[in-house]
């Protein structure tokens, strides 16, 4: 059985400076960002751009105590995670416990505007931190909306 992934959603990226981020790929998407907004409880501020199918979720730290800044810390800016759509966040999570899969998140959590979110523990995952997130009906999933906010 498979946890049911329909689609690489997006791309998280750490930076450590928002502004400059969103400067840099604006000019190189030649566009701007399709949604910024902060997720007090992951304590990180978000910047989303559309690039084909996918997004691109660029995240800084709102505190030190967030994992990003540990993250940037660590590691330095760059790819923090990959995210994929499930059409059932819940199933997928029992599914990944069935096989044995170490889970960051046991149950799902908020994540940007309001979707639901969990992650899988990179060791887990040959290293790479993934997230599942929760398609929507009435659009594709996303931590974010697939058109620009006006």
């Amino acid at each position: 059985m498979t946890i049911g992934i329909r689609a690489v959603d997006h791309i998280g990226i750490a930076v450590a400076d928002l502004d400059a981020a969103v400067a840099l790929y604006t000019s190189l998407l030649g566009t701007g960002p399709t949604a910024i907004e902060e997720i007090p409880d992951q304590q990180v501020r978000t910047a989303f751009f559309a690039v084909g199918d996918l997004h691109l979720e660029l995240l800084v730290p709102t505190a030190d105590t967030s994992p990003i800044a540990g993250f940037l810390a660590k590691r330095g800016p760059g790819i923090h995670h990959i995210c994929f759509e499930v059409p059932d966040l819940d199933g997928a999570l029992a599914e990944c416990r069935r096989q044995g899969l170490r889970l960051v998140d046991e149950t799902p959590r908020g994540g940007a505007h309001g979707k639901r979110v969990a992650f899988l523990h990179p060791k887990a995952t040959g290293g790479v931190l993934l997230e599942l997130c929760q398609a929507r009906r009435e659009t594709p999933c996303s931590s974010h909306p697939r058109t620009p906010h006006t």
